[in-house]
């Protein structure tokens, strides 16, 4: 079992330190899989969480089992202060109904951000996890629409496409897959949701400027039953196209039969001088 490197009341401590040491620093932390806590000037918010072991009851007892590798780095519950989660799409470790219930209880004023083609589906999953009056917790955002700081608390929010392994859409046109550029303490996050490389990608992204880069790198593998994403060279080079500052992997470390050794990743951004961390779970970087 992989420990992270802070849990618990640590990883808490850890994040009050450094928001008190940097007050004028931008704090991302990671959760875990495509899970970040970000901080920056008392606001908090949460990319992706999966806090959980809800894939793991659901897959026990079939051919897939979802067998985690790594603790836990925090209950969901213990997170306050956070004014927004974002989902890039509705598979659990994504959009994970356990998760999301108990931040709502700990946070009331809670929004979720999640695709517009996704907006029922995303509705239906916290009524199922006992939120009531799920619609007033959601935010459904299409592409390219920038959420301001009357609604996030100043950040500004930009969904971009993402194709997890394609470009797909509902029948309203609208991408079932995003990617969000996330502006706050004036640096930029891309966190690309899953994704795989795509025609554009690259033009997409770069006029939002993003200084750092969050990705996944446990490729695509047939044989595994799920969607695939970048693989470590394939996030090195993007990032590299992006200019950004530093790239940080995930994606990995959670379950057995989805993951991936980060060494080609850090090899290939070591190849091309692309800036990059590797963080444990649990730890945090200050941009």
């Amino acid at each position: 079992m992989i420990e992270p490197l802070f849990t618990d009341d640590a990883f808490l401590d850890n994040i009050a330190h450094l928001e008190v040491a940097h007050p004028n620093g931008v704090i991302v932390a990671w959760l875990g899989q495509s899970g970040y806590l970000v901080c920056h000037g008392g606001y908090r918010f949460i990319i992706d969480p999966y806090l959980s072991d809800s894939l793991t009851r659901k897959y026990a007892e079939t051919k897939k089992p979802h067998e985690r590798v790594s603790r836990m780095v925090i209950a969901p519950e213990r997170l306050t202060g956070i004014s927004f989660v974002t989902s890039s799409h509705n598979h659990t470790d994504h959009l994970d109904g356990e998760t999301l219930a108990k931040l709502i209880d700990a946070n009331p004023g809670l929004k979720v951000i999640v695709p517009r083609a996704n907006y029922t589906f995303a509705h239906d999953r916290l009524v199922s996890a006992g939120v009531t009056n799920a619609a007033t917790y959601l935010v459904d955002v299409p592409v390219y629409e920038t959420l301001t700081s009357s609604d996030v608390h100043g950040c500004t929010i930009t969904a971009v496409p993402a194709a997890h392994e394609t470009l797909d859409t509902d029948e309203n046109g609208d991408y079932k897959y995003h990617g969000y550029c996330i502006t706050i303490g004036r640096q930029t996050i891309y966190h690309s949701g899953d994704c795989v490389p795509y025609d554009g990608l690259a033009a997409t992204v770069l006029p939002y400027k993003p200084d750092m880069a969050l990705l996944p790198i446990n490729g695509r593998d047939p044989s595994r039953g799920v969607s695939g994403n970048f693989s470590g060279p394939e996030a090195a080079a993007l990032s590299h196209s992006l200019n950004v500052k530093c790239v940080i992997p995930n994606h990995y470390d959670l379950f057995a039969f989805n993951t991936a050794d980060p060494q080609e990743f850090v090899d290939a951004c070591e190849s091309i001088s692309q800036p990059y961390r590797v963080l444990r779970l649990g730890e945090a970087i200050v941009l």
